[in-house]
């Protein structure tokens, strides 16, 4: 059945691949796949949905530039092309985050501040980017320039927050090279203090510009709520986060655990993981700058045991190294949160052939509007096999 709130952009941008279809038959072709990659496992739950289906995105990016007529445009890069399809609103981002992205381009052109052009290397404004807190409700501007200089630089940002009082922070990135990545590696902070604020599952989180959050923070907390009931934590438990990136699952973890080890390789992950903690009174949690798997290896080797380990690695899934590392440590329970269940199904085949036994399996529609499906396995040891 046709999609009664259609996007007139859906076959131009190409970021909605099936957005045609209208939500139940969406939920039903998510299911469908699910079953048929994972159905051989487990019986698959019934997938969880989204009572309002839009404007669930917390972070939108906006890439500028200028159409054929040298009008200043903004939007999203056109799927697997740099073209910039124009967005003034997009049903799957957030209201306000749009509404910001607007006025800043109609600033940008009355401030003769210009944009950024790829192909010469010149020109000013490369990428808007906006975070916002859904239940906290501050708001985070990240300007992304392609040189350090801003003319008129206090005039414009006063003239934003004029339009926008309920910006928290501005921030500008500079971003000079010929990259597809869209922040640089300096940032200077314009307004506020650089950082914004977000509750999620009783806790609060600190947002950088460059931090990963989970961007449907309704479906998020679901999800992690469910990885929490899967692993049913006891006090005596220690719990490993792997690729924990800021330490969101792990500090929820806490709640429940004796102690909670998370380990990432990111430095800056690593580093705002710690301020988490911290912000939130948690001593029953250290993070670990490192490589996971290595990690994992190195205190099985020591003859050091984890009751349980919660995994969220990215869409390439488990590397072998990683997987093997994980039966060598043997934890009781593994907590899977995969955002491929293409990835996921590969890592529980090696999994399960290695005494290991898949016992649920959740789907969660993180995404609505796109083929993209999140999942939650969990699986049990079984020293007999």
């Amino acid at each position: 059945m046709n999609n009664p709130k259609r996007c007139p952009l859906y076959k131009k941008c190409g970021g909605c691949q099936i957005h045609n279809m209208d939500y139940e038959a969406q939920l039903d072709f998510k299911m469908k796949k699910v079953v048929r990659l994972l159905g051989r496992f487990h019986y698959v739950e019934n997938i969880i949905g989204m009572d309002n289906p839009y404007h669930y995105r917390n972070k939108v990016q906006a890439a500028f530039g200028r159409d054929k007529q040298n009008r200043i445009i903004s939007g999203v890069y056109q799927s697997s092309t740099h073209r910039i399809v124009p967005v003034d609103n997009c049903l799957i981002e957030d209201k306000k985050a749009d509404e910001i992205i607007v006025t800043i381009r109609k600033l940008i052109k009355s401030f003769k501040l210009g944009t950024f052009d790829e192909n010469k290397m010149v020109g000013f404004l490369r990428h808007v980017l906006v975070k916002r807190g859904f239940a906290s409700g501050e708001i985070m501007v990240v300007l992304v320039t392609g040189t350090e200089e801003f003319k008129s630089k206090r005039s414009f940002i006063n003239a934003l927050l004029e339009r926008h009082p309920d910006i928290t922070t501005i921030v500008q990135n500079i971003n000079n090279k010929r990259t597809n990545l869209v922040l640089g590696e300096k940032m200077i902070t314009l307004y506020g203090d650089g950082v914004i604020k977000e509750n999620l599952c009783g806790y609060t989180f600190t947002i950088s510009p460059k931090a990963f959050y989970q961007i449907n923070p309704v479906q998020t907390e679901i999800l992690y709520n469910k990885a929490m009931e899967f692993a049913d934590i006891k006090k005596s438990d220690i719990v490993i986060d792997a690729y924990c990136g800021t330490g969101t699952i792990g500090i929820i973890a806490s709640k429940y655990a004796g102690h909670v080890y998370g380990v990432e390789l990111n430095k800056d992950a690593v580093r705002d993981a710690k301020k988490n903690a911290k912000l939130n009174n948690i001593e029953n949690i250290d993070f670990v700058n490192t490589d996971a798997g290595r990690y994992m290896v190195n205190i099985a080797d020591e003859g050091l045991k984890a009751d349980v380990v919660i995994m969220d690695p990215p869409r390439a899934g488990s590397d072998i190294k990683f997987l093997k590392s994980l039966v060598k440590l043997s934890p009781k329970k593994v907590v899977y949160i995969s955002c491929n269940p293409e990835t996921l199904a590969r890592d529980l085949m090696f999994l399960s052939k290695n005494r290991y036994k898949i016992r649920k399996i959740q789907p969660v529609d993180m995404f609505p509007h796109t083929e993209h499906v999140e999942c939650a396995a969990l699986l049990e040891f079984n020293p007999k096999r």
